[in-house]
């Protein structure tokens, strides 16, 4: 393999404190005291069967992840008050989350998280043209992108762990090489759901894999975000023209909305976002 890459996220969650398939989990749970996994299926897309794992741990919070996109369809914990909730958003059925303008509930993103400009790039000499999908950009991968493919799932040993694999083959949505991609989630009983990359590689190309679930740590029925109080190291910012490509100008957040270096309520900055191709 001529490139191996490795990535890894963890949501810290303790303040709200098929024919792809390499097994068939339908009836497999597995419990490590009272940690476990279950499947059960949801319905069917066109290449296969999708279905769902219930990962708990020994404090009682869930998480649900279907093969479809590797999504995360709930976050259930939790608050410091013992009322539980769902943190992120999502649909109340498959249909909602293979509907044209999901907005990426909850999916594994690839090959390439982001924009490409004109949906084009240049790699050891080769220009190489992309499916575009946003604004005459490539957005997410393309038109289906890792989001959009049924992932082969198994549970591992250890805390409720679940890995997940897919293989992108060469020339998939215009991009050069086959790729073997895996993803672990894992819920540990420190109530953190942590993200496991890794991907690998048989010839030279992008690989930018990314998690994109939307939090809202009120709870399901929430009506906002607005008073979550938000705390971002950051000093710069990345500008972005009309079409969210960026300029590779890196401005001061110092007198923008994008300034919250000190915990700042998100509602004080998002008036001033609105209508702002920056802010999109």
């Amino acid at each position: 393999m001529k490139a191996i890459h490795f990535f890894s996220a963890l949501l810290m969650l303790g303040i709200m404190s098929s024919c792809n398939n390499e097994s068939s989990p339908e009836n497999e749970t597995r419990k490590a005291d009272t940690a476990s996994i279950s499947f059960k299926p949801l319905g069917r897309v066109d290449s296969g069967k999708v279905m769902q794992a219930i990962l708990r741990n020994a404090k009682g919070m869930e998480v649900r992840i279907m093969n479809y996109g590797g999504t995360v369809t709930d976050i259930i914990t939790v608050d410091k008050n013992g009322n539980t909730g769902n943190v992120i958003l999502g649909y109340d059925s498959l249909a909602g989350y293979t509907q044209s303008g999901n907005p990426y509930f909850g999916c594994l993103v690839g090959r390439y998280g982001n924009r490409i400009a004109k949906g084009k790039f240049t790699l050891d000499g080769t220009t190489y043209t992309l499916a575009t999908n946003n604004n005459g950009n490539s957005l997410h991968g393309g038109l289906r992108g890792f989001d959009k493919v049924l992932w082969a799932m198994k549970p591992l040993p250890g805390d409720s762990s679940l890995q997940l694999t897919y293989v992108s083959r060469n020339g998939e949505e215009g991009y050069p090489g086959q790729v073997e991609a895996w993803v672990t989630y894992a819920l540990t009983q420190e109530n953190e759901l942590r993200i496991d990359y890794r991907a690998t590689c048989d010839a030279a190309t992008p690989v930018n894999l990314t998690h994109h679930s939307y939090f809202n740590l009120a709870g399901a029925g929430a009506p906002t975000v607005l008073d979550h109080v938000l705390q971002v190291a950051a000093s710069r910012y990345t500008k972005g023209d009309a079409t969210l490509i960026p300029t590779g100008e890196l401005a001061s957040v110092e007198e923008t909305p994008f300034d919250f270096r000190t915990a700042t309520a998100i509602g004080a900055r998002l008036p001033a976002l609105e209508g702002s191709p920056e802010g999109g």
